[in-house]
């Protein structure tokens, strides 16, 4: 009994170090770019990460409910981009602002919910599915906008105030990742739709047997994720006063390292969204710092791509 009791506390230790591992990464890194440039730690700084984290954040948010039912978005920079080129013609052609970020939202959730019943009624691997779909919203992308910018969004206080408004000192789109990260954060941890996330993951057939409807919860997640994305683009657009066709190139592969990073396995059921803000917050920082010590913009690539690498193999290494 006692050697049970034992084994119970060895393996909730493993499972909290492992929770608290990326958490320990982020202070790490803060200290060591903090002693190669103080001016890291300045207020305004600090804003700054935290505004420019909020973009990718939310998209690694939705990723984050993909991956724990094992699935891949790989179309959300394309989302991002249509969406955010919608939204911005609407507000040039002189349409209220709040319909036509509301337009842009519903067109992110109908984007993502597309990405869900391709996976689920054509039975085509997430990979695959979203791989064309990114390929295809971000062709219509192009279509749409003529491969031109979209700008002349007019003054609307309330589109400006969404990308680049404080409220008490602190930023609009802060403020907005915050609120949202707490809303998904409830539904993961305390509603029934949460736990169903985790159910499909964790076993699929298990769940079906459970009653639970794996397609259902697919298209659902897909549908947030897509809905963030769009919400990315409203915060990216109003930021630039300006909708680009090339918006949220590679903006995939920031969200999933952000998700892995953050304790989440790539092959479903285990994870959190806390980890995911915490892994976002780890790349944001790493860029922000990269910068300040003048690392080549080229060099901070490689960078990238070796915190990514050593993410999933981290994660192989836990599943093993």
């Amino acid at each position: 009994m006692q050697q049970e009791a034992t084994k119970l506390s060895k393996q909730e230790t493993k499972e909290l170090i492992t929770k608290l591992g990326p958490l320990i990464g982020l202070f790490l890194l803060v200290i060591v770019i903090t002693l190669l440039n103080p001016s890291f730690l300045s207020v305004n700084n600090l804003l700054n990460v935290l505004r420019q984290v909020s973009i990718s954040a939310l998209i690694a948010f939705g990723m984050t409910f993909v991956i724990l039912t094992g699935g891949i978005d790989l179309s959300v920079g394309s989302t991002l981009a249509l969406t955010g080129a919608v939204a911005a013609s609407l507000l040039a052609g002189g349409t209220d602002p709040i319909i036509a970020m509301g337009l842009a939202l519903l067109l992110g959730l109908v984007l993502g919910a597309v990405n869900g019943v391709i996976i689920t009624k054509g039975k085509v691997a997430p990979f695959i599915a979203t791989l064309a779909t990114m390929t295809i919203y971000r062709g219509l992308t192009l279509v749409y906008t003529e491969g031109r910018p979209v700008s002349g969004l007019g003054d609307s206080l309330a589109f400006q105030m969404f990308g680049k408004g404080y409220f008490f000192g602190i930023p609009v789109p802060v403020i907005t990742m915050v609120v949202t990260f707490a809303i998904l954060y409830f539904i993961l941890q305390k509603t029934t739709f949460g736990r169903r996330v985790y159910a499909v993951g964790g076993n699929e057939e298990a769940a079906k047997l459970s009653g639970i409807s794996p397609d259902r919860v697919k298209i659902a997640v897909y549908a947030i994720t897509g809905f963030l994305a769009a919400m990315s683009a409203l915060i990216l657009t109003s930021r630039l006063n300006s909708a680009q066709p090339t918006a949220g190139e590679s903006y995939e592969l920031d969200a999933i390292a952000a998700v892995v990073l953050g304790g989440t396995s790539l092959t479903g059921g285990k994870g959190w969204i806390f980890g995911t803000l915490v892994g976002a917050l780890i790349i944001g920082v790493l860029n922000n710092g990269m910068n300040l010590i003048g690392v080549s913009s080229f060099f901070q690539q490689v960078v990238k791509g070796v915190v990514i690498l050593l993410a999933v193999l981290i994660d192989r290494k836990k599943t093993a």
